[in-house]
């Protein structure tokens, strides 16, 4: 288990506890009460430090290490039902965003996610999470594809921005990303978005728009990092904390702004700490999503998403 700068407090109290379970395994002293006020206090501690998460904090834990990506959340939603789909027919397939055919319960689903690594290897096969042109070409053909065998589409957002590199620019990243803003906001099928780890700038977006837009609870959604922000701002990374906060990037900032619909409760400590908690109530989120959305028609469910983003914001 890894644990964040703040969580040292936890950590702490869990390897005492450890150590006095030990010590009542390899003894005949009895250690029951010890052990109890341990685990009293460790709840309390627990409680205490995840109901008071900074903004900072939050885009820590959803960065975590081991905090599930697209595929764990693909695997647990579907099971063996899920066909992963290949290719943008251009260029070639981007390992970065994913993309493909998956059952929950009876109901087909085209899924769209961004994929990091778990290792090393791993991170430089899927390019970090971040996806070049191609990804958001091949987004848009699954998309497209869904809409025309009237299959709802799911997408999974965690990338920490779309790919900055010189090639991706050569190949038009941000007409790929503009066309995908474009074309989903006329999709004539439900799309719901769950953000599932980091929301950021065009790179969320480019498969971002949807009749319903969910966030995890200790995920973020934003223009900018608060790395960059801060190094714009004040041409240091010192201030990043500071630049959390005045982004107003947490779940609860982004519905307080009406910018999302729903906030997805997470388990005590976040996603990986409970993983099959975390899992169901994404599921959950998905299939009550897709119950209020299947009844309309392609007509009405364009004219809704139109007229929701034409009301974000505040202007004269």
């Amino acid at each position: 288990m890894e644990y964040l700068e703040f969580e040292l407090p936890i950590k702490e109290l869990e390897d005492q506890l450890s150590k006095c379970q030990v010590i009542g395994k390899e003894s005949d002293v009895d250690v029951t009460q010890t052990c109890e006020q341990i685990e009293k206090k460790l709840i309390a501690t627990k409680k205490d430090i995840y109901k008071n998460l900074t903004a900072w904090q939050r885009v820590q834990l959803s960065r975590h290490p081991n905090r599930p990506y697209t595929l764990d959340h693909i695997k647990a939603l579907c099971g063996d039902s899920f066909l992963e789909l290949h290719g943008d027919r251009n260029v070639k397939d981007d390992k970065a965003m994913i993309g493909g055919l998956g059952k929950i319960g009876d109901q087909s689903y085209m899924f769209i996610g961004q994929q990091k690594g778990y290792n090393t290897k791993t991170r430089q096969y899927r390019n970090f999470g971040m996806s070049n042109p191609e990804g958001y070409r091949k987004a848009l053909r699954l998309m497209k594809s869904a809409e025309k065998f009237k299959i709802p589409v799911v997408t999974l957002i965690d990338t920490p921005g779309a790919y900055p590199g010189l090639e991706a620019e050569e190949r038009g990243q941000g007409e790929a990303i503009a066309r995908n803003i474009l074309e989903m906001t006329r999709l004539k099928v439900p799309i719901i978005c769950v953000i599932i780890g980091e929301g950021a700038s065009g790179g969320a977006l480019g498969i971002g728009v949807g009749d319903r837009v969910l966030m995890m609870e200790n995920t973020w959604y934003s223009v900018i990092s608060p790395e960059s922000c801060s190094s714009i701002l004040w041409r240091s990374w010192e201030y990043k904390e500071q630049a959390a906060e005045a982004l107003k990037l947490t779940a609860p900032d982004m519905k307080k702004m009406k910018l999302i619909d729903d906030i997805i409760k997470e388990p005590l400590g976040g996603a990986h700490t409970n993983r099959e908690e975390a899992f169901l109530s994404v599921k959950k989120a998905i299939e009550k999503s897709y119950t209020e959305l299947k009844n309309l028609s392609p007509k009405d469910l364009v004219k809704k998403r139109m007229d929701k983003y034409a009301d974000m914001g505040v202007y004269k």
